[in-house]
């Protein structure tokens, strides 16, 4: 059942956007290439132990923040996400094309088995609350919940939309963008079942999603219309929206209180969160071209974003454009710094 909300008045969703933009001391500080070919989705920072876990094609590039190469996982046919579970000092990836997770030695980088999921797995996290690591399956559109302790998988939950990325509100909820049906879906992590959906106004095709935990706040990056939805997450009142670029990743930083948007046009929005109902919105920051995707450093406050130069797309007798072509070896993660 869809949680019905009143239609907010323009000028409350509006009213954190009346406020003047401010220019950010956000500045790109390095750039660091990886050489191997394919695709990319999501990046994962291990900011204590100073390392980052790229998602590259069939791979996954493990590289120190100061950019050196620190391994590669290999077998990952497809992977979009990597999550971390420390206590047990596993990784586990999400590899889209064999429906499965790959489980890995935090310390070696060495596999340690495979998982069976859902069709074409996408998002994965860790929730620090259950202690399980959930899976969104895009094509299957459903999560799968698996313990870390057992590697097994304990439920499957349905979600009647193709979830995106999921976050723990670290109290015994996990919140799941539906990409296809322009909601915010609620779990109880306890339970594994949806206990609530939350309707999105005026946002399109759902991302990216970061929580602050302390205001009890979501941060819903829609790539359909270039929009970032504050969201109550007790009860899905839409709080406030801003215009972004063409998202796909958002990240927060809890102790600068600052809300980031990668978006694949070449820039990165940036929102100062002044309390649970007041946000500020910064002037943009230009990046490149393809970096849509973000990881945060919660320690240093370095951005993380992996980055390709891309051939100029051709156009066919038609009038058909061509799927943009990566140059090769021009995968590199750009690193941004205040």
């Amino acid at each position: 059942m869809i949680t019905k909300m009143p239609l907010l008045a323009g000028a409350l969703l509006m009213v954190s956007s009346a406020f003047a933009q401010q220019k950010s001391a956000l500045h790109i500080s390095n750039n660091f290439p990886i050489k191997s070919s394919g695709g990319w989705d999501y990046i994962t920072v291990d900011g204590p132990n100073k390392r980052m876990f790229v998602s590259h094609g069939t791979q996954v590039n493990i590289l120190s923040t100061a950019g050196d190469s620190l391994g590669v996982i290999t077998g990952t046919n497809g992977v979009h996400g990597i999550a971390l579970v420390k206590p047990l000092n596993k990784g586990y990836t999400s590899n889209g094309r064999d429906n499965a997770c790959t489980v890995f030695d935090l310390t070696t980088y060495k596999p340690i088995a495979q998982i069976k999921v859902g069709t074409n797995p996408d998002a994965i996290f860790y929730d620090d609350f259950s202690k399980k690591v959930f899976v969104f399956n895009g094509r299957s559109q459903d999560a799968s919940v698996i313990d870390p302790a057992t590697d097994q998988v304990v439920a499957t939950i349905p979600l009647g939309g193709k979830p995106e990325t999921g976050v723990s509100d670290g109290k015994g909820k996990v919140f799941v963008n539906s990409e296809t049906t322009n909601e915010v879906i609620a779990i109880d992590a306890n339970t594994y079942k949806v206990i609530a959906r939350y309707k999105l106004i005026d946002g399109d095709e759902p991302s990216g999603l970061a929580i602050d935990r302390a205001t009890n706040r979501l941060f819903v990056g829609c790539g359909g219309n270039q929009t970032l939805i504050v969201m109550d997450a007790a009860n899905g009142k839409n709080v406030a929206r801003f215009k972004i670029g063409d998202t796909d990743g958002v990240a927060f930083d809890p102790a600068l209180k600052l809300v980031y948007t990668s978006n694949g046009d070449g820039s990165l929005s940036i929102i100062k969160e002044m309390s649970a109902n007041k946000f500020v919105q910064y002037t943009n920051l230009p990046t490149e071209v393809s970096a849509r995707t973000i990881g945060l450093d919660e320690i240093t406050h370095k951005i993380y974003l992996p980055a390709a130069k891309t051939e100029p797309v051709q156009s066919s007798a038609d009038g058909k454009k061509s799927q943009p072509k990566q140059v090769p070896g021009s995968f590199h993660i750009i690193e941004i710094s205040q």
